[in-house]
């Protein structure tokens, strides 16, 4: 799997948001920015994530996916902390 499709997968389940995807063959890591997440829990932010790439991960072409998932607003927060 590239790249490119792991982000086009994850854009069509989290629309308007951004997806940055590094990795390759069958190991990624994914940073997700996206509303979908105000309110929840890391371990919510992680299961919405997993389960929209399940049936790759369940078929092999996603051994392992490293998630980071932020709100605009925390992605904000984290950007002024690292200037």
């Amino acid at each position: 799997m590239q790249n490119e499709q792991v982000q086009a997968q994850l854009l069509t389940a989290f629309p308007g948001s951004e997806v940055l995807v590094s990795g390759e063959g069958c190991n990624f890591a994914v940073t997700i920015i996206s509303q979908q997440f105000e309110g929840m829990s890391r371990v919510q932010e992680q299961k919405l994530v997993y389960a929209t790439l399940s049936e790759q991960i369940a078929s092999g072409e996603i051994h392992a996916v490293t998630i980071k998932a932020y709100t605009p607003e925390k992605w904000a927060a984290l950007a002024e902390n690292v200037s």
